[in-house]
């Protein structure tokens, strides 16, 4: 995400936090690396590093050396969970993502979970994110939307037959449109009509006019129950279903999902289908396969779902079964930033998409543990309801101190890590070994999203900035960066 994705007079620019490393034995007697269950399964340490796409599968969904090569840098950190990127359910095109709607990606994902094994000497639990996502289209030229996409109808005609065009001719209608300005579009188009011209077309959850869409809570269930037993077939520990952020679950999830058929509206009916879902996926795999979620504790939108929905959420995840809850905040589509034409927008550029990795130029909260009070109050909401269902918390947290503090105060079970564990896969290495003062520290800058939002092979500015001089590097696909962390040289 871009470094200006807040309104600037909000922003003041924040030093990266100031630590103490701990030593060896410090280390070895706080919490972070200490066990904990996930139901059917025990990680060795609180240590978890989140889903990241990095941009290295094939176009056809299959895992590639360079996959290998990633997910192997971060098992020698040895991370208690590793939770591999977003994978696709269904067997549709989708570009370099990988993939799991098909047995043909089994062998190629049972390689990785062979590798992780192998580089974190048995130590990490590998989980396999699994997602399903709507349509989505590139941003339209002006006169190639009004010629081609915008559907016609009196509505429209009459519109312009005020402003004084007196044809009925729709060639002339069409291109009457496109001389108009924004100002003008606005006041005559619907909002989706605007969103989809300015925007790109996309698609909701609540497009009940279209039948794939209307079908949803019956096709869903299985997919999601087919990609789970594959993950099983390949060796994964267990699935993290991806409810959170842009995509078709959590649009389930939202407020903003208006559907009108029992899936939609009231928070008991948007959350009928998530838990369909794991219902299908527990029956599918069994108890002996961890299954947890990754959802939102607050879509940071307006008319967005907030605490007091995931907190409900929750409760009823952790009553039917949960192994554990991930808990994320905003990076959403509804308030991303308009992208160039020719490019689809991305839900990680708006206000919601600082809300979910907060860089250092932040508000007066800074990014540091910015969203820790939501996993605290999801977890509070949980034992309250007579469940123990592990809670994860993550975004911005880059020191052991910050770690121990949050699971002193009960804020959450496990402290994750996304971007300081990009920066420096050893880490959580260097902290058990008394060696944090070689921890190479996130900037919290987000030059690693910038590089995702362009769908360029994700890497770490200090990777190069630290080892420039390495001749040996392997270079991403343009030549321009280092491919994978330097190794650690103990």
């Amino acid at each position: 995400m871009p470094d200006d994705a807040e309104p600037a007079a909000d922003r003041t620019r924040h030093p990266i936090p100031a630590t103490r490393w701990p030593t060896a034995a410090e280390a070895a007697a706080g919490r972070w690396f200490t066990p904990v269950t996930l139901g059917p399964i025990t990680a060795q340490t609180r240590t978890w590093v989140p889903a990241m796409v990095p941009w290295r599968a094939s176009d056809e969904g299959f895992v590639t050396a360079d996959v290998l090569d990633w997910y192997s840098r971060f098992a020698e950190g040895r991370p208690g969970v590793l939770v591999v990127e977003a994978t696709g359910i269904r067997d549709v095109p989708s570009g370099p993502l990988l993939r799991v709607g098909h047995d043909r990606f089994v062998p190629g994902l049972r390689d990785l979970v062979d590798r992780v094994r192998e580089h974190s000497h048995g130590e990490t639990r590998v989980l396999l994110q699994i997602i399903d996502f709507l349509g989505i289209r590139r941003r339209p030229e002006k006169v190639r939307f009004f010629t081609r996409f915008l559907t016609l109808t009196d509505r429209h005609r009459e519109a312009l037959h005020t402003r004084g065009t007196t044809t009925t001719d729709d060639t002339t209608l069409r291109a009457a449109f496109a001389d108009l300005n924004d100002h003008d579009l606005r006041a005559i188009l619907t909002p989706r009509e605007f969103r989809d011209y300015a925007f790109g077309w996309r698609e909701e959850v609540s497009d009940l006019d279209q039948p794939h869409i209307r079908d949803l809570p019956r096709t869903l269930p299985p997919l999601f129950a087919a990609a789970a037993a594959r993950a099983r077939d390949a060796g994964f520990d267990g699935v993290e279903l991806h409810y959170a952020h842009a995509y078709t679950m959590a649009s389930f999830l939202s407020r903003t999902n208006i559907r009108t058929d029992g899936y939609g509206g009231d928070p008991q009916s948007r959350v009928r289908l998530p838990l369909e879902v794991f219902a299908a996926v527990r029956e599918r795999v069994g108890r002996d396969f961890c299954v947890g979620a990754r959802f939102l504790g607050d879509e940071a939108i307006a008319g967005g779902s907030t605490i007091d929905d995931a907190t409900f959420y929750a409760v009823q995840f952790a009553r039917a079964g949960f192994d554990f809850l991930s808990i994320s905040k905003g990076g959403k589509f509804d308030d991303s930033r308009q992208p160039n034409v020719g490019e689809t927008a991305y839900p990680y550029t708006g206000p919601s998409g600082h809300e979910c990795m907060p860089t250092v130029r932040s508000d007066e909260r800074g990014p540091f543990g910015r969203n820790v009070p939501l996993a605290a109050a999801i977890r509070r909401a949980v034992h309250a309801a007579g469940h123990s269902t592990p809670v994860i918390t993550a975004g911005g947290i880059c020191t052991f101190d910050q770690a121990e503090a949050v699971l002193a105060a009960g804020d959450a079970d496990l402290v994750a890590s996304a971007r300081q564990s990009l920066a420096d896969p050893d880490w959580f290495m260097k902290v058990r070994l008394g060696r944090g003062d070689e921890v190479r520290r996130c900037k919290f800058t987000n030059y690693c999203e910038g590089l995702d939002q362009k769908h360029k092979q994700v890497t770490c500015q200090l990777w190069d900035r630290d080892f420039a001089q390495d001749p040996t590097a392997r270079k991403t696909a343009d030549g321009k960066r280092r491919l994978l962390p330097p190794p650690w040289q103990r």
